[in-house]
């Protein structure tokens, strides 16, 4: 088969369309004909050498697909040959076919075409992970998404406002904040300005519930700064570095906790691992995406061979919601 592969890390130019071994099914996985996969920053990442794919995992780039299955492996009873799914990967979703464990698949939302649905997976897992799940949300809540109009951010407004929260989020143009509001978001702000203070003002002193955060270092104190009582502040990207100075005192007086949560690394079984996650998903997240609550945003399309236009396209910036990469 052929997929994008990586010669050494570098710039877009560094991924290359290549031969490769076909994968196969391994107890407990299906083979997928990929029909599109999903463009992120952590492929980016991996890309430039700094985000390896956890040990076991295929080293070509990829977290989401979508596609049918073209070999089911012994164990595996719910799916079969034939099946259109989409899937969360730990790699390997930038390929005409990628193995998957089984426990990581999921049937395409009704409504939903098999292109679209390959940018699904990844953001839906992550929020559901973070926001939801260990973060808590509540009806009523106040939750704030730093950068509105990524992928991520894009499914967390619609998907937090489905939930019954009062949804704020962060961006740094004005027709971007429009975008956010088109989209369900309560309050906007220009991540230019301070963030809390605007925040603050907007809730009458309240801050925010929950925090998703793909900021880090950069975004540390402010955040802290805008959680409200009891608040939990997730974080899921470095996009501001990795190393800051805490105020105990600050978060201790807000009674607030500080998580980060990756998904990529996960297992697949167990409390915290993959297959629990995506069970949430289909539970919670896939009803509001049939019944047309949550929608998935995609900014463009780009065939696969041509993945380095669709990264450099991401890295430009400008880009609401998700790129896709279509293999067929």
């Amino acid at each position: 088969m052929r997929a994008i592969t990586v010669t050494e890390p570098g710039g877009p130019e560094a991924l290359q369309w290549t031969e490769v071994p076909d994968p196969g099914a391994k107890p407990g996985e299906v083979v997928v004909e990929v029909v599109a996969a999903g463009v992120n920053r952590a492929d980016i990442l991996q890309r430039q050498g700094h985000y390896p794919p956890p040990p076991g995992a295929s080293e070509i780039i990829g977290l989401e697909c979508s596609g049918r299955i073209v070999e089911v492996g012994d164990g595996v009873e719910d799916w079969q040959v034939g099946d259109e799914v989409c899937a969360l990967l730990a790699g390997g979703g930038y390929a005409e076919k990628v193995a998957v464990p089984a426990a990581q698949l999921l049937p395409v939302p009704a409504g939903i075409d098999l292109v679209t649905a390959a940018g699904l997976p990844e953001v839906a897992c992550t929020v559901w992970s973070n926001v939801i799940d260990e973060g808590r949300l509540q009806p009523g809540e106040t939750f704030l998404v730093q950068g509105g109009t990524s992928g991520i951010g894009t499914h967390a407004i619609q998907l937090a406002k489905a939930y019954g929260a009062r949804v704020a989020a962060t961006a740094g143009a004005p027709e971007r904040l429009e975008r956010c509001r088109e989209l369900g978001a309560d309050i906007a702000i220009d991540y230019h300005d301070d963030v809390a203070a605007e925040l603050l003002k907007a809730t009458d002193g309240h801050g925010a519930d929950v925090i998703l955060d793909n900021m880090g270092a950069k975004a540390l104190a402010n955040n802290i700064k805008a959680l409200a009582m009891d608040g939990r502040l997730m974080i899921i990207g470095f996009q501001g570095g990795t190393k800051a100075e805490i105020n105990l005192a600050a978060l201790m007086a807000k009674r607030g906790s500080v998580t980060s949560l990756g998904l990529r690394g996960r297992p697949v079984d167990g409390p915290h691992g993959k297959a629990r996650v995506v069970a949430g998903v289909r539970e919670l997240t896939w009803p509001l995406v049939e019944s047309g609550r949550v929608h998935p945003v995609v900014a463009g399309t780009f065939p696969l061979p041509e993945a380095a236009q669709a990264h450099a396209a991401l890295e430009a910036g400008g880009v609401v919601g998700k790129l896709i990469l279509t293999a067929s």
